[in-house]
């Protein structure tokens, strides 16, 4: 007798459990992002803030952002935060995130080794350093990867007039990797390797390394949050999504971005409107 009222109790507890709601901190969102923002650490600082307050989880996907894109426009995630806006807006255009909103900036820099072989150390014009690099042949360690950083970098020697991929495998090398595999590579390698700037400040690997060219406004390197659409991907997590992007957007989250510094300084610059 006893025996089934026992087993009786236990499967009434586990059906009211099963029936029971997700608690909050069941609760999760998958952001589609850039390695940047991951080998910064800039998510680790601030993504435990969002947790704590909302109770959502943050599960974040760092690739570079035309695989984050590529990632998105298969439903694969609720949220995508990268910086390249051309490719962002046109993922709104064809229907597949709902609105973008910028978030934060940095800049670009090119760094390279005290050597110096191509003479472009002090230089602010990006695609003039770009254009001593290619005709000295020095080498150059690119991404390679269609990022954000990739996208911006293919920009600038388009400007120079120079196609670098004509010269892939000898001084142009493309690693097909992140930022922070790119770095080491290229510091490897002793060649030029053009970076973000948060990326930089906090990778452990300088060596004798410098920045070698910054400043030019071309170098300028933007970040947007774009919630994925809901009415083309059922899946999507819409509500804890956009709390996520509400929150970044707010005061508290702005201010959770400027109040991230390695080694005192600054990495990303709030600037949402």
């Amino acid at each position: 007798m006893f025996r089934r009222f026992f087993m009786a109790t236990l499967m009434a507890a586990g059906v009211a459990a099963a029936a029971a709601p997700a608690s909050a901190a069941e609760e999760f969102i998958v952001v589609q992002s850039t390695t940047s923002t991951q080998n910064s650490g800039l998510f680790d600082y601030m993504l435990p803030k969002f947790s704590e307050k909302t109770g959502i989880e943050v599960r974040v996907v760092a690739v570079g952002t035309g695989q984050a894109i590529k990632n998105a426009m298969n439903g694969d995630g609720d949220v995508l935060f990268v910086h390249a806006k051309p490719s962002e807006e046109k993922f709104v255009a064809e229907g597949y995130g709902v609105e973008r909103f910028d978030v934060m900036y940095n800049d670009f820099v090119i760094v390279g080794p005290p050597s110096d072989p191509a003479g472009i150390s002090g230089m602010t014009d990006a695609t003039a350093a770009l254009t001593k690099i290619a005709e000295a042949e020095a080498p150059f360690a690119s991404r390679g990867d269609d990022s954000g950083t990739n996208k911006a970098e293919m920009r600038l020697w388009a400007a120079a007039g120079i196609d670098p991929t004509a010269d892939s495998g000898r001084w142009y090398r493309e690693t097909g990797s992140g930022m922070g595999a790119t770095l080491n590579t290229g510091t490897a390698m002793d060649a030029y390797i053009m970076t973000d700037r948060a990326t930089w400040i906090a990778f452990g690997n300088k060596g004798d390394y410098e920045i070698m060219v910054e400043g030019d406004p071309q170098l300028f390197n933007q970040y947007g949050v774009i919630l994925v659409n809901p009415d083309r991907f059922p899946n999507v997590r819409a509500e804890s999504g956009q709390t996520f992007i509400d929150w970044l957007l707010s005061d508290e989250g702005q201010e959770t971005i400027a109040s991230y510094r390695v080694d005192g300084q600054q990495l990303f610059f709030p600037n949402a409107k």
